[in-house]
């Protein structure tokens, strides 16, 4: 019974509460899951301009009288939308008060159907989701919903044969804006990083319940893409990880660079200081399949780690995404637009004009209540991402909060520079504000301990593909003026076009000749290159000069490929474990027959021959 009279509570709230809905939510002590009244709350946001006609022209507002406008609206929801029907038990008095108008308000809701020419309810749903009933802007497309696939669960080309096999493929990010759409687009910067049409709900879906999709937005993608940790790096910490999303994309790239499929021997050090939140990204991580090698700290402050304890002599790479302002994430301050119904009046109760010569009836004051209510002056509300609400009424408000979370991010990113084996480094953000920024970046840099140990920002010729071709940067002017810093930079703007929330990364990188040398060669993807054999294709000098003379270095690994496709099915019998030498090779102009059908999937990868020595001294080509 408490759902609906807490929905109503969160969305009726006085205007000077603040925050968006869900930091109304999450703040409060509720009786039923905060989820649950979440989900109730935006989707009768959503349909109330509807429900609001439905309830008015069903008349039940005169016809029940203990119902309020606000109660209307989520029980006649739930009894036209929700698939359980209305939450209550059938002799509830809500609920029969509600049902028992059931077959006129199905009538009048086919009634707005009808009227606004769609032929189905589906298509309402579809209309209901543009936004348009609630007077949005349609020339002005909204954010897409960004999925990252799950390579620990899945693959890419897997979920575009299911989950998304009736999409339509398209290669612009407005496309996929479009209202109403079912379209997909596969990113040119992430990789595995789809965008779908934002009408689309894949929460249900069971490629989400099972982890094999997670929802991320793509600039939340840039810090865990960026820092790129490869086996050469050893352990990674996570120093804010709740609820989990930059834990989970480590984890799915670290395996995605491991010379063996499947398997890491790398830790990731996760920290979260706050134990609720901690227990949801212990949830994350099981789902998504990571937690065999993501050690978890809950309650741990990762400020008051030691970090030349031995656990840690390991960690060559560390992702900061510290609390901030939260001023980038889309939607943070704004609640839902709610539309009320109201009591439709008859014309017996309607007053009858009066006699003439009488006076007519003065408009009625406001009262000094009302008037006071409008004077005051609305405040702005700040939410960070860890949903703490501070109301800021002044820019000097602003700046001191600035300057306190901006002090807090300096220390954790100071903290990070501490860690003897560590190479590199991700700092960021979801502020637009430079003082959470470039400023930090700039402080860092210029701090003892960064001189001391050689940390340098990484520049952006340096940095992974994806990252290098970002085009939005660092504000030059938030960096006084230094290009060079402001191009290592990297920002994302909410509005500007490409479909993402307000967001800052930069990457730091340690000077000296003790960083580890690649043992593998890999690809500009970073991931590693492997014979047809599977076998990993080892970076390493040669022993002796003359053999780089005596054996020709492989140029691609399509010629790689090309020396293991001499042999048929003519030669099914051959011992597959021994290749034959160099010598013995057909020459090109010999047609080479392929493995039988029978017999490609018994191979078995045996010691590694001659025929590889020129793969094995190829430098790496390994971006940033």
């Amino acid at each position: 019974m408490s759902l609906y009279y807490e929905a109503a509570e969160v969305l009726t709230a006085p205007a000077n509460a603040g925050g968006s809905l869900k930091s109304r939510i999450f703040k409060k002590e509720l009786k039923s899951q905060p989820a649950q009244i979440y989900a109730i709350a935006i989707e009768t946001c959503k349909w109330s301009p509807i429900l609001k006609e439905v309830i008015e022209n069903a008349d039940i507002l005169r016809l029940e009288r203990k119902l309020t406008p606000i109660l209307s609206l989520l029980l006649v929801h739930d009894l036209l939308l929700a698939k359980k029907g209305i939450a209550l038990p059938a002799t509830h008095g809500l609920r029969t008060s509600v049902e028992r108008h059931k077959g006129r308000l199905q009538a009048e809701l086919t009634r707005a159907r009808i009227r606004r020419k769609l032929g189905t309810i589906e298509a309402l749903k579809a209309h209901v989701e543009t936004g348009i009933e609630h007077g949005a802007d349609t020339s002005e497309a909204p954010y897409p919903r960004w999925i990252r696939i799950n390579t620990l669960k899945t693959t890419l080309e897997d979920q575009l044969d299911t989950t998304f096999s009736g999409y339509e493929q398209v290669t612009a990010i407005d496309q996929v804006r479009q209202r109403g759409s079912k379209r997909l687009h596969i990113d040119s910067h992430i990789p595995n990083l789809i965008a779908i049409s934002p009408n689309i709900d894949l929460s249900k879906s069971e490629a989400y319940k099972s982890g094999c999709i997670i929802f991320q937005d793509k600039a939340s993608c840039f810090p865990a893409y960026l820092l790129d940790p490869v086996p050469e790096d050893g352990d990674v910490v996570d120093t804010c990880s709740a609820p989990g999303n930059k834990t989970t994309h480590l984890a799915a790239i670290l395996v995605s660079h491991c010379p063996e499929p499947d398997e890491s021997t790398q830790v990731i050090h996760a920290f979260e200081k706050n134990k609720g939140r901690a227990e949801t990204l212990q949830k994350m991580v099981g789902l998504a399949g990571s937690d065999g090698f993501t050690h978890i700290h809950p309650g741990f402050d990762f400020l008051k780690t030691d970090s030349a304890a031995p656990s840690y002599k390991n960690v060559g790479a560390l992702l900061l995404d510290p609390s901030c302002s939260g001023s980038g994430i889309v939607g943070r301050d704004d609640m839902p637009e709610l539309h009320l119904p109201a009591l439709k009046q008859h014309a017996a109760t309607i007053s009858k004009p009066g006699k003439k010569g009488t006076k007519a009836p003065e408009a009625s004051k406001p009262s000094s209540k009302r008037v006071r209510e409008e004077e005051e002056p609305s405040m702005d509300i700040m939410v960070d991402d860890d949903g703490v609400v501070t109301a800021v009424n002044t820019d000097a408000e602003l700046k001191t909060r600035l300057e306190a979370l901006s002090a807090f991010q300096l220390e954790l990113l100071l903290h990070a520079f501490k860690y003897p084996a560590a190479k590199k480094i991700t700092y960021s953000t979801c502020s637009i504000h430079a003082e959470e920024n470039e400023v930090v970046v700039m402080k860092a840099l210029e701090s003892d301990i960064a001189k001391k140990q050689g940390w340098r920002l990484l520049s952006r010729e340096k940095q992974v593909t994806g990252m290098r071709d970002w085009p939005v940067r660092g504000s030059v002017e938030a960096a006084n003026g230094n290009s060079p810093l402001a191009d290592a930079c990297i920002r994302a703007n909410k509005g500007d076009g490409n479909g993402t929330m307000g967001f800052f990364v930069a990457a730091f990188v340690r000077n000296g000749d003790s960083a580890p040398e690649p043992q593998y060669l890999r690809d500009d993807q970073g991931h590693i290159i492997r014979d047809m054999m599977g076998i990993p294709v080892a970076d390493v000098p040669a022993e002796n000069p003359e053999d780089d003379q005596a054996t020709p270095a492989v140029q691609n690994t399509s010629e790689v490929v090309d020396e293991w496709n001499g042999f048929g099915d003519e030669e099914a019998d051959i011992d597959l474990a021994e290749p034959p030498k160099a010598t013995e090779r057909a020459e090109p102009s010999q047609k080479k027959p392929k493995l039988s059908q029978s017999n490609k999937h018994a191979f078995k990868p045996g010691p590694r021959k001659s025929g590889l020595v020129g793969v094995q001294k190829k430098k790496s080509k390994r971006s940033g």
